[in-house]
This record gives C-alpha cells, sequence and structure tokens, in this order.
C-alpha cells in the first residue's frame, strides 16, 4: 500500500478490501483533512460531518453522488457559485436526479415523493415482501448454501421496489435485468452520464403515459396522477425520473444491506445465536451493522460560499468529501467505536442513510427487507455460516468489494447453512 499520506482515495484499489486503516489515519491528523489529490476536504468527524449535512444554504449536492470526479465543467468566480451551479446542472453527472438537486427544486420533488410513500404503501408492500422472501427461499433451501448477492439481494430489493411503485407483475422480469454501475466506480470505462437511468425510465413511461389517459385502481396510477403541494400536475419526465430514482437507490442500500447483515451473522455465531432467539433484537442489530458497515463509505458536497469546515477554511467549488463510515466511528460519538455491540444506547445516531434534507427517503424498506431475511432464514435454516471453500477459513478470510469510492458493496457472499 502507498504512504497513507499521499495515497489517492479515488483510484488507489488497496483500500477497497478495508478502507478502515485509511480513515482512522484521516483521523489522528484531525476531523477535518485536506487530501493530497483532487483539492477535496475530507470530513472523518462526526459532529462536524453532520453540520455540512443540515447546511444546505452553503453546501450543494450537485456532486453528491460522484464526487470529484468527473471535475465540474466550470471555474469558480465570486464569493458565491450558486448561479453557476444552476446554469452549469444539466452538464454535471447525475444533475437531474433527486440526490444531486438543492432547495427548491429538491422540496419540490421530495414532497412529491413523500406523498406517494405513505406508511399504507409500505405495509401494502411488506405483506408483498413475506410472500417473496419465501418464495425465494423455497428456491435454495434444499441445497444448503447460496451465493447472497445475486441469488438472493439483488432479485429480492428489486421485485420489493417494483412492486412498492406498482409495477405491473409481467414487468417484473424485465425489471430484474435493470442494474446499472454504481457511481463512484473505480477505473470505470465509461463516463456517467447526466441521467444514467435512461434505460429504466423508458421501462417507466408506457406505464406512466397510459394511466394519465386511463387511469386504473392501482399504484402506478397513483403515481402518475400525483401532484406538487400546489396542485400543478408534473411534467410526465419528472414522474419517471423520480421513479426511476427511488428504483435504482432503494435497490443498492438494500441489496448491500442485506449482504452486510448476513455477512455478519455468519462470521459471529454468539451474535447469531442471540438474535436468533430473541427476535425483538433484530432492530438493533440493523442499525448496529449500518454503524459499522453501512453500505456508504463516501458522499460529497460542492462548497457555494466561504465557510469553515472544522478548523479549515474551504473556498467556493471546493468538494467535500463526508465519510459516513469514518464519522459512525468517531470515538467522540461512539465508546469503543469499532467493536459490534448489540446494546449500544446512541446506535441510532449513525449517519448511514445521512442526515437533513437529504436523508435516505428507502431507509424505511430497506430497514424491512433486512429485518425480514433474517427472521424468514431463522425461522427455516439452523448454523448460517461463512463458505470456507470461497472465502477461505476463518483466519484468512477473502471478501471481494467493488472497486468503488462511494459504495461499500460486497461483489459476492457465499453461505452454507442447515434446514431446519
Amino acid at each position: 500500500m502507498a504512504d497513507l499520506d499521499s495515497i489517492d482515495y479515488f483510484s488507489d484499489l488497496d483500500l477497497i478490501p478495508d478502507p478502515h486503516p485509511y480513515f482512522r489515519h484521516l483521523r489522528s491528523i484531525g476531523p477535518v483533512v485536506e487530501l493530497p489529490t483532487h483539492g477535496v476536504v475530507a470530513v472523518t468527524g462526526y459532529e462536524e460531518g453532520a453540520e455540512v449535512l443540515r447546511n444546505h444554504e452553503v453546501f450543494s449536492s450537485i456532486n453528491s453522488a460522484t464526487g470529484p470526479l468527473p471535475p465540474i465543467p466550470f471555474t469558480p468566480e465570486g464569493d458565491d457559485i450558486t448561479g453557476q451551479i444552476d446554469t452549469h446542472r444539466g452538464q454535471m453527472a447525475f444533475g437531474a436526479m433527486l440526490v444531486a438537486q438543492d432547495p427548491p427544486a429538491h422540496t419540490r420533488m421530495r414532497r412529491l415523493l413523500s406523498g406517494l410513500l405513505t406508511p399504507k404503501r409500505f405495509r401494502e408492500n411488506e405483506e408483498f415482501l413475506v410472500g417473496l422472501a419465501d418464495r425465494m427461499i423455497d428456491g435454495f433451501i434444499d441445497k444448503g448454501r447460496i451465493e447472497v448477492v445475486a441469488d438472493y439481494a439483488h432479485p429480492f430489493a428489486t421485485l420489493a421496489i417494483a412492486d412498492l411503485l406498482g409495477m405491473p407483475e409481467e414487468a417484473h422480469k424485465e425489471a430484474l435485468k435493470v442494474i446499472g454501475d454504481l457511481p463512484g466506480q473505480i477505473g470505470a470505462e465509461k463516463d456517467m452520464e447526466h441521467n444514467p437511468l435512461g434505460d429504466l425510465a423508458l421501462l417507466f413511461y408506457g406505464y406512466i403515459a397510459e394511466r394519465r389517459q386511463e387511469p386504473r385502481n392501482d399504484v402506478m396510477t397513483i403515481l402518475a396522477q400525483a401532484t406538487y403541494a400546489d396542485g400543478e400536475l408534473p411534467d410526465i419526465m419528472e414522474v419517471v425520473s423520480l421513479a426511476a430514482v427511488l428504483f435504482g437507490a432503494g435497490q443498492d442500500t438494500t441489496v448491500r444491506l442485506i449482504a452486510a447483515a448476513m455477512k455478519t451473522v455468519a462470521e459471529n455465531k454468539d451474535l447469531q445465536r442471540s438474535i436468533r432467539e430473541d427476535r425483538n433484537l433484530i432492530p438493533q442489530f440493523i442499525e448496529e451493522v449500518l454503524r459499522l458497515d453501512g453500505p456508504t463509505k463516501s458522499h460529497f458536497r460542492l462548497v457555494k460560499k466561504p465557510v469553515k469546515v472544522g478548523d479549515i477554511d474551504v473556498a467556493p467549488g471546493t468538494t467535500v468529501m463526508l465519510i459516513p463510515s469514518a464519522m459512525n466511528r468517531d470515538p467522540r460519538r461512539f465508546d469503543d467505536p469499532d467493536t459490534f455491540q448489540l446494546d449500544r444506547k446512541n446506535v441510532r445516531d449513525h449517519l448511514a442513510f445521512g442526515r437533513g434534507i437529504h436523508g435516505c427517503i428507502g431507509a424505511p424498506l430497506a430497514r424491512a427487507e433486512a429485518k425480514l431475511t433474517l427472521s424468514k432464514l431463522f425461522d427455516r435454516v439452523d448454523d448460517i455460516s461463512i463458505d470456507a471453500t470461497v472465502h477461505g477459513p476463518v483466519d484468512a478470510r477473502r471478501y471481494d468489494y467493488e472497486p468503488n469510492y462511494t459504495q461499500r458493496a460486497l461483489r459476492n457472499l457465499h453461505i452454507t447453512f442447515k434446514k431446519r
């Protein structure tokens, strides 16, 4: 591994298997650190990061998904670059997506989406998930082993979000094919598009357009006829884009969480026994998994106005890298932060799903899917273990993660079990 003081976080593959030694190195310098590459300011401190997340007046989300790569397509001028960001938004990767929007556009779009994802809709979706989990477990339970990511988590999460959005069941097979590249991929062969979920948008367009012309008694009609708070009917492509974004985001977050949770229970038999015997511990278990091994390693903000982050003065146009994986292990916030504690009192303080106006809107779905997966598996199998023939023995495990600087994403997880 290269010297930690000079390493390029955005390209060094040595950091992929375990980035935490690097994050601890940054924290040893300070909670806010200037990196040696790309002019990036990195935040490992919990309070400092939470403040950035709250302050959308100074920090734009335009580069949230990609950070400094590619660079912003303009030269910052003056003490407020808000106008430049608005002018060039169409040239920036992910610029059309909700995750990259700033108020007031973000507020308007988020309220539209919140009106669709009601508690009633989540309850209806959970009924679908119960049957889906049983059907998927039926498909592999007699084998005594499974690759969790491709053979369970991805199809489960994809079909769950398809149902939540009311995609007709005959389209579910098509939905399973629409899995794009993650933002932040190291060595990606193609540039990220303005909206990389174009193929998925086409899938939704026909359904939305049809139901605007001929409403039905289904969820897709509710989506098609949803209005902004002022009663205005959105342009059809705005609705399609929102549906596509939710589809992609709900899929990725849930897959990573399920994989991390399964890896944790398979590696720790005492912990597995505890939550198997007391299912009321599963929610707390999920939160501690999110804190220690959440799906997001880093995300970003672009500074709009001169500001101090921690003790560092930061100029407009600077990329600030927020590192939830490090902020969630800040010893100033969490006692013995590198240790898994099932009884941790302040575990829900973690920032795995963000904070503020850009807090993950799909977090309830991700939690529900992970909890249901564990509970159903505990009902039907015993002795969930890591498959040592693939990942190696206990003292020499080998896990393959996506070469990505934003996501902590297991490429595969092979487990074994005994049918009950």
